[in-house]
């Protein structure tokens, strides 16, 4: 009777010490440089978030976070990274909305679903819809009803097949009952360069081209937001101009390894969360169209498989393949 209590004693003191043990960890996460990859080069709109995010999650983690650059493959070795690493909250990745549309058009390594820790939304940046100045339309309105009269005759330029630019295409051709032609460039560059250049009728792209207004080359019709934007708030959204419901947003969101800890996880939130309420992130993303939208980790991964069945019904009914 005594050698079994001494042995339930002491399992019993030995799993009361590793819980000793693993609370310091976890209350001194994190203790060391935390990397965020992220799947696209320097110098896009993943970077122009992941900047400034990265600086104020070093102040609010009281830790380095350190921008890793893994791009190619439409972000899925970014992505993959991910999903491999150890998941004790020293990886983590900023994803776009290619994350949603990518199950949909390529056999991936990961299970979007399965393989990673949903930690929070972080932003949107809505699409808008622009025409070349030479084109004879003003209004969403006046474009889909041009597209009517003459079906498959409008051009409209993408960044690229599966692009979201190109998906929003797709759905406003659905939702508006029009049929337009789709040109695909490899990247928002050349594609900006055909609108403006009138080589193409129409293009989605995002706030921050709007220098191609400004500059009298293109001419900006409506923007695919909830509400209208602050930063012009004189231009409507594409759903009070007739399409009622369409919102087509690229989106930022924070994910990890599948198994992370949950107060690691809210751990991460809460500093994102105080990082993009900072006056210093907002006077940077704002005015380029960002629209702040922090959420809960559940909220997000929610979003996530929102978004991904949303985008595989449109690519399914357009047809859409990758060469």
């Amino acid at each position: 009777m005594k050698i079994g209590f001494s042995i339930k004693a002491l399992c019993a003191s030995l799993a009361f010490a590793s819980v000793l043990a693993a609370a310091p960890t976890l209350a001194a996460y994190p203790d060391r440089p935390v990397q965020m990859v992220i799947g696209y080069p320097p110098g896009g709109s993943a970077d122009a978030v992941a900047r400034p995010l990265s600086v104020l999650l070093s102040k609010y983690l009281e830790q380095s976070v350190v921008v890793e650059y893994k791009a190619g493959a439409g972000a899925i070795i970014g992505t993959q990274t991910v999903a491999r690493a150890n998941p004790d909250g020293y990886t983590v990745g900023l994803v776009l909305a290619a994350h949603a549309i990518n199950p949909s058009l390529y056999k991936l390594p990961y299970d979007t679903a399965k393989d990673f820790t949903p930690i929070g939304k972080v932003a949107s940046l809505p699409l808008a819809l622009y025409v070349n100045s030479k084109f004879p339309v003003k209004t969403v309105q006046e474009f889909i009803d041009y597209a009517k009269k003459k079906p498959g005759e409008v051009s409209m330029a993408s960044s690229g097949n599966g692009n979201t630019s190109h998906l929003a295409i797709e759905l406003l051709s659905s939702m508006a009952g029009i049929r337009v032609l789709h040109v695909p460039f490899k990247g928002g560059g050349p594609a900006q360069s055909a609108l403006m250049g009138a080589q193409v009728d129409g293009l989605f792209d995002g706030p921050y081209s709007m220098n191609m207004v400004t500059t009298g080359r293109a001419r900006l019709l409506g923007f695919a937001s909830k509400e209208r934007l602050s930063i012009a708030p004189e231009i409507p959204t594409i759903a009070e101009s007739g399409v009622p419901n369409f919102e087509v947003s690229g989106w930022y969101g924070l994910i990890g390894p599948a198994g992370m800890p949950k107060e690691v996880v809210a751990k991460l939130n809460d500093a994102m969360r105080k990082a993009v309420a900072d006056p210093k992130f907002k006077e940077i993303v704002e005015p380029l169209g960002y629209v702040i939208e922090p959420s809960s980790p559940e909220e997000f991964g929610a979003y996530v498989a929102q978004e991904q069945a949303r985008w595989s019904d449109v690519i399914r009914k357009a047809n859409i393949k990758l060469d």
